[in-house]
């Protein structure tokens, strides 16, 4: 039974990771499709008003959802906390440089900023805090966006970024420590007992019982002995 149990188990382990792996490399392709082709700058100053209302709405869905996360992670609950994390790490950066995108089409607000790669650049160099300075945010509205975002990512992004990377070396340490195991014990008992070439229960048992006869034999064993080569008679007749 134990022989038949265990094929099913590598799979089991890396089936779930794949299709994990491949469900994040579409949504993030979703994503950037949705950034780089969606009509973005049809609200600006058509809509400032909505504009503003649907970014404030979006990063709040955004916080409630990666907080929701974090704590999946932390408490080990929740289907793959970590590909959650790392979507939404990567939607909260898109939201941003969409924003930016949209507040560039206004004269005097951006310096440098001009296509959708230019806003997802000055996003990235924004959270990494580099700095370059070929793009400067000019307008009052940028620079609160900008203000913003440097508080997302030291309170909301880094504590999403620790998350994913516990769970990321937790997952790393229960298949370290299950490749080190290797299959149970029952596993090899079982092939051997039924091939014949490994010692299964019951030859274990027969030793035991040897080694008590041998014992039995040792403590009054000149008088079965004896009673041996006497009951020869017996047995003839």
């Amino acid at each position: 039974m134990s022989a038949n149990q265990q094929p099913p188990t590598t799979p089991s382990l890396q089936r779930p990771d794949l299709r994990v792996w491949a469900l994040l490399l579409g949504s993030f392709t979703l994503l950037m499709l949705g950034y780089f082709l969606l009509p973005l700058r049809a609200l600006g100053d058509d809509h400032p008003l909505l504009s503003w209302v649907l970014f404030a709405a979006v990063l709040t869905l955004l916080t409630g959802l990666l907080l929701a996360r974090i704590v999946d992670s932390i408490r080990g609950t929740g289907r793959h906390p970590g590909v959650w994390l790392a979507f939404l790490i990567c939607f909260s950066l898109t939201v941003f440089a969409g924003t930016y995108y949209v507040l560039a089409d206004r004269p005097g607000e951006f310096d440098g900023l001009v296509t959708r790669l230019d806003a997802l650049y000055f996003t990235v160099v924004t959270m990494a805090t580099i700095g370059y300075g070929d793009i400067t945010a000019a307008g009052q509205g940028p620079r609160l966006v900008v203000l913003l975002q440097i508080t997302y990512n030291f309170v909301v992004l880094a504590a999403a970024a620790g998350a994913l990377n516990r769970t990321v070396r937790s997952g790393m340490e229960v298949r370290a420590h299950r490749a080190e195991d290797g299959p149970p014990p029952g596993h090899r008992l079982g092939h051997g007992h039924g091939g014949g070439s490994h010692p299964g229960p019951g030859q274990g048992r027969r030793s035991r019982g040897l080694l008590r006869g041998r014992k039995h034999y040792e403590d009054g064993g000149g008088h079965q002995g004896g009673g041996r080569r006497g009951g020869g008679g017996p047995e003839d007749g």
